[in-house]
């Protein structure tokens, strides 16, 4: 069956979100390359200098979800809009718990509360400019 997955690129931090995705959400490793081991290295001044250790390629696994993500061109900054990434706990003690974890050197947008479809819904932004919604099925 056909499939969409998230490809997130973090502009040299991905090492980064990697560790604090392991820890809010207990996110785990399946796959990471880095950019030293890229069997087709490109061209020169594609990358900066140093970039070595930078992410190539990662796939994190979220519950039953792969997130893949890289460093990209490592140019810095977080320029992540126009979606969400939706979660769905199994019940409103798991989404405060993952949502305080996201919240943690981010900015809550819409605090937990219930709503008409949700009895536990809110949207956080965490560290990297990530924006998610937690929401527990009715």
């Amino acid at each position: 069956t056909m499939q969409i997955q998230p490809y997130l690129f973090f502009n040299g931090h991905c090492e980064a979100a990697i560790r604090f995705y392991e820890t809010a959400l207990g996110a785990s490793v399946d796959m990471l390359l880095r950019n030293r081991d890229n069997p087709e290295p490109p061209p020169p001044g594609t990358l900066p200098e140093g970039s070595d250790d930078k992410i190539l390629h990662c796939n994190l696994r979220i519950g039953d979800t792969q997130l893949m993500m890289s460093d990209g061109r490592c140019q810095g900054g977080h320029a992540f809009q126009g979606f969400a990434l939706s979660l769905v706990p199994a019940d409103a003690d798991e989404a405060g718990r993952l949502f305080a974890a996201l919240a943690d050197g981010g900015q809550v947008l819409m605090p937990l509360g219930k709503t008409f479809w949700s009895p536990c819904f809110g949207m956080v932004t965490d560290r990297f400019g990530v924006t998610w919604m937690l929401n527990v099925a009715a």
